[in-house]
């Protein structure tokens, strides 16, 4: 196999009558869903949609998604997702740089595209999913149900374009992400392994599925002809109701939503036997939610680094250990090895490798990683210098390649002149019970230049003293890394990836 096109046929031929994808009320086999795919696919070449155009789509989870990038994977075209939960204008940003030819939207956002569609010049076709088909719209299903079922005319290539996906625009405006035929197709298999998922096994997803995380899931578990079990939205009920049911095997979340669904009331009386892998990432997760969360699912958990532009480390189940040597635990707190098919590198300012345990930026090569950015020739060239994806993070590793996030290199504080990692005071802040959850920031500091802030979020109950905090991180990092202040709030906000947003904390938190 060396295209998505291919991927999904051979999923077609060995697997004809195994659900492809089932959400709410939908069930689909790969026969039905690689019918639907092609229905669309001619559908929009009828339109003049040509190989290489971006095809652009606006919606909640729903199977419609998996009609979409059917079509895209096997006609050529470049799928174009826009977050639903975007503001017109920043949506209208993303729509024109992309230049989508056309929008596939929900009936759910026509007050939204009604209200960008004068500014977006390069969209010819408006195609709408649902009942309430605006006058100046295509519907989804007559499209659908008046094309061909035949091969698309065009077959992809291992270099074209096979996706362009914005990144969540944590530094500023989103950059969009294109990674080729190929280098989705390496990362479904890298995703399967890392996974352990077997032939004819079962997903759930309740990811958004215009990020990469969700797309990160999907691909692999249809390399091995399985079923992916796609909610809406994220509700605790309905996920721990649909993997008793549907005997899910694989499931990926956020460490928020593991917290989520520990405290559901009813976890107990719901059979979760049948989980054999619980992958979380955007961040590592605490030792006493880890803890929990062990007991009630047992030794299923993995941890994943990766961004938008490539995918790169695991922390594999064998590693989440409560007991051992102090290493051992203090592995928890590290994102895990690279994967195979990875390489990575920790560097200093100039360049040079760093020697273990010094932090410095992380740098990744892998099959899977981006092609380039999408009409941005200058980020492209700085990102990917010296055939390498410079993250941005800033990481250390320890004798056997574990590798410990610091910081975001934009986000580390400098408060007279000493570097601190947020990261850092996040920890020392999360060792205490009362805590929740936390995000630390730089604030302007008319002496020292910045100071640290925290705002946390307490636990069910608690009731917290910023004094006392502020103490108590004194007991684990030096003083001048503790914070200078703290705010407290109910709940952080957070990108779609699950990471906190800390563009928004900044804004709310000037000083």
């Amino acid at each position: 196999m060396k295209t998505l096109a291919d991927l999904l046929e051979r999923s077609e031929r060995f697997f004809p009558d195994v659900e492809a994808v089932v959400c709410e009320d939908v069930r689909r086999t790969y026969r039905e869903l690689l019918e639907r795919g092609r229905r669309l696919a001619n559908g929009l070449a009828g339109l003049g949609v040509l190989p290489q155009d971006r095809v652009g789509m606006l919606a909640m989870n729903c199977p419609e998604y998996f009609d979409y990038f059917t079509a895209c994977h096997l006609a050529g075209f470049i799928a174009s997702t826009v977050n639903f939960r975007l503001a017109p204008p920043e949506a209208q940003f993303i729509i024109n740089d992309a230049a989508q030819s056309v929008l596939i939207f929900e009936d759910t956002y026509t007050e939204l595209v009604s209200s960008i569609r004068d500014h977006l010049p390069s969209v010819k076709v408006y195609i709408c999913i649902g009942d309430k088909t605006p006058p100046w719209a295509v519907s989804y299903e007559t499209l659908i149900a008046s094309a061909s079922t035949q091969a698309p005319a065009y077959r992809p290539k291992p270099e074209d374009p096979a996706h362009l996906i914005y990144t969540s625009g944590t530094t500023g405006r989103p950059k969009g992400v294109i990674r080729s035929q190929a280098g989705a197709l390496s990362m479904a298999y890298s995703q399967a392994m890392m996974m352990e998922m077997k032939v004819n096994g079962r997903i759930l997803i309740m990811m958004p599925m215009f990020h990469l995380g969700a797309i990160s899931m999907f691909l692999p578990q249809q390399l091995h002809g399985g079923t992916v079990f796609l909610h809406r939205n994220f509700d605790p009920e309905a996920i721990l109701a649909d993997i008793e049911r549907e005997k899910v095997i694989t499931t990926h979340m956020a460490p928020t939503m593991v917290q989520m669904l520990l405290d559901h009331p009813n976890i107990q009386a719901y059979d979760l036997s049948s989980l054999e892998t619980l992958c979380y990432s955007a961040a590592s997760m605490p030792v006493a939610l880890l803890k929990q969360a062990l007991d009630v699912f047992g030794p299923i958990f993995l941890n994943s680094w990766g961004a938008t532009e490539g995918i790169g480390t695991a922390l594999a189940k064998q590693f989440h250990k409560l007991e051992g040597s102090e290493q051992e635990i203090g592995r928890l707190a590290s994102i895990g090895q690279p994967q195979q098919g990875s390489d990575i590198r920790i560097v200093d300012d100039n360049g040079n490798d760093c020697p273990i345990g010094q932090p410095g930026e992380m740098l990744l090569r892998s099959g899977n990683l981006m092609s380039y950015y999408w009409n941005n020739s200058a980020a492209t060239i700085e990102a990917l210098r010296g055939g390498w994806y410079h993250s941005g993070d800033i990481a250390y590793a320890d004798e056997q390649d574990f590798l410990f996030l610091v910081d975001r290199k934009k986000d580390m504080i400098i408060s007279g002149g000493e570097n601190i990692y947020s990261q850092e005071v996040e920890q020392a802040l999360m060792h205490h019970p009362g805590v929740a959850d936390c995000a630390v920031i730089g604030v302007p500091d008319e002496k020292w230049g910045e100071s640290v802030k925290a705002i946390v979020v307490a636990a069910q109950e608690t009731v917290l003293c910023a004094e006392d905090l502020i103490e108590h991180c004194t007991t684990l990092i030096a003083r001048y890394k503790r914070p200078k202040s703290i705010a407290f709030v109910d709940t952080l906000p957070r990108l779609p990836s699950g990471k906190v947003n800390k563009v928004e904390l900044r804004q709310n938190y000037p000083s």
